[in-house]
């Protein structure tokens, strides 16, 4: 007996039980638009940071850099007019408080040349002139790191800007651009500091930063340069040039991630270039108005005016400011060594694979309802 196309319709596995619908029991996945955020949130904020964090140095970095931030918070904060440090500290019962740095002319005999842990109102005691030596410290800290900020983050975004476009364009570009660096390059830095800052008398903590490495990008951008030219020939490189990709968007995708380790520790050799020549500024009295508004300052009235190194029981004045000196900069040396493995694609494709895993793991624990 001939079927007839009414009869076969219902059984007929092209169709969904004669209504038309191909594959109407399939289930159709679509990527909504918050999964997409959260994969990408994943893969460049939370990947990121735990291949980062699993190095004890970074651990230690951040902890030493948020100790800074935070204390530069508060007399942020104080500057502004809210005193939550010191009303936190008279809740407390602590006889110190954060005082802003003034002029030495007018403090009390009783405040002077009181030595550590002697009075508490002073826990590390004062100067021969009587200014108080741990308000000093972090009156100081907000200044400094809006300085390392900005030195860093200029001289870092200049090279790299420069590096990139020159290596990868060529021809013209390549040339103009060259010939800026090694105009650059011939100027010796700190004098050129030296001569701008007398000449603007900067008071500004990111004017300073800037001032400090305004030519410290030149040699990273030249080296930068070279990397480049070799990267430009590479297989993917050329595949990505091929298909029309854009020069911004393949420096962005193909270039860059290469670069980023030499990038991120030329950032903090331009970070601690900043510290340390902001307080060779200070010292040398280039900077500053004659308060303890800075480290160096600080250093400068330890040796040069209370004979810190050979007048016994002053050593307290010199070490003070030396240790948040040299604690940021052991930070930024172990910032920079620990995120390298952020950039390392076996570690990586390791936490990649990792990552995978423990996805797998949880549906086959939790399989969808």
């Amino acid at each position: 007996m001939k079927r007839t196309d009414d009869d076969a319709g219902d059984d007929d596995p092209r169709t969904d039980g004669g209504t038309g619908e191909m594959f109407g029991d399939s289930e159709i996945t679509a990527v909504t638009r918050r999964q997409r955020a959260r994969e990408t949130f994943d893969e460049s904020v939370i990947a990121p940071f735990k291949v980062a964090w699993a190095d004890w140095r970074t651990k230690v970095a951040l902890l030493i850099l948020g100790g800074f931030v935070a204390t530069a918070l508060l007399v942020w904060l104080h500057q502004a007019g809210y005193t939550l440090l010191n009303d936190a500290l008279r809740l407390f019962g602590s006889p110190w408080e954060l005082e802003a740095p003034r002029s030495p002319v007018g403090i009390t005999d009783e405040r002077r040349s009181v030595r550590p842990f002697e009075n508490w109102q002073y826990p590390l005691g004062t100067f021969d002139n009587g200014v108080d030596i741990l308000s000093a410290l972090l009156w100081a800290t907000p200044s400094m790191l809006q300085m390392v900020l900005a030195g860093g983050v200029f001289s870092t975004a200049m090279a790299t800007a420069v590096g990139t476009v020159s290596g990868y364009k060529g021809g013209t570009v390549e040339s103009v651009l060259n010939t800026i660096v090694d105009i650059a390059m011939s100027i010796p830095g700190l004098p050129l500091v030296v001569v701008l800052v007398a000449i603007i008398r900067p008071s500004s903590p990111y004017v300073i930063g800037v001032l400090i490495t305004i030519n410290v990008w030149a040699g990273l951008a030249r080296t930068i340069h070279s990397q480049v030219l070799s990267l430009r020939e590479q297989s993917y490189v050329e595949a990505s040039r091929t298909m029309g990709i854009s020069t911004p968007q393949i420096i962005r995708t193909d270039i860059l991630p290469n670069l980023m380790p030499y990038i991120t520790v030329n950032f903090v050799y331009a970070a601690r270039r900043v510290v340390y020549d902001s307080i060779a500024l200070y010292y040398l009295g280039l900077l500053g108005g004659g308060m303890a508004e800075n480290w160096g300052v600080m250093l400068d009235w330890a040796y040069n005016l209370y004979n810190a190194l050979t007048v016994s029981g002053k050593a307290y004045m010199l070490l003070a400011p030396m240790v948040p000196i040299v604690a940021l900069s052991m930070a930024l040396i172990l910032l920079s060594q620990g995120t390298d493995r952020l950039f390392n694609p076996r570690v990586r494709t390791r936490h990649a694979g990792e990552t995978v895993q423990e996805d797998d793991t949880d549906r086959e624990v939790n399989p969808p309802a």
